[in-house]
């Protein structure tokens, strides 16, 4: 069964081509939350590095993001905080 942490990290890797990419299902801590359904309404959490956010604003790198995975927002996440960097960026982070 394909869980939707899967379906995100394929999304994001054919979509942007990570150079790292992180994915965190925070959905046990939302217990009796609204969005928090047993067949959908995940919370997650990505960090992803990609080549594709150089030069970009903020505002373009998640709006890159939620392109690749807009038809899961209707039901399968319910809600998606992200991290974008581009590769420079990160080398710089982890120095």
């Amino acid at each position: 069964m394909t869980t939707t942490p899967d379906l995100v990290r394929s999304r994001l890797q054919e979509a942007l081509e990570p150079e790292h990419l992180e994915i965190v299902d925070d959905s046990h801590s939302h217990a009796g939350h609204q969005g928090n359904r047993a067949h959908g309404g995940a919370h997650l959490t990505v960090t992803i590095v990609s080549s594709r956010f150089d030069g970009l604003s903020l505002v373009e790198r998640h709006r890159l993001v939620y392109g690749a995975v807009d038809d899961l927002l209707k039901q399968e996440i319910h809600a998606l905080s992200m991290e974008t960097h581009a590769p420079s960026e990160w080398s710089a982070r982890s120095n």
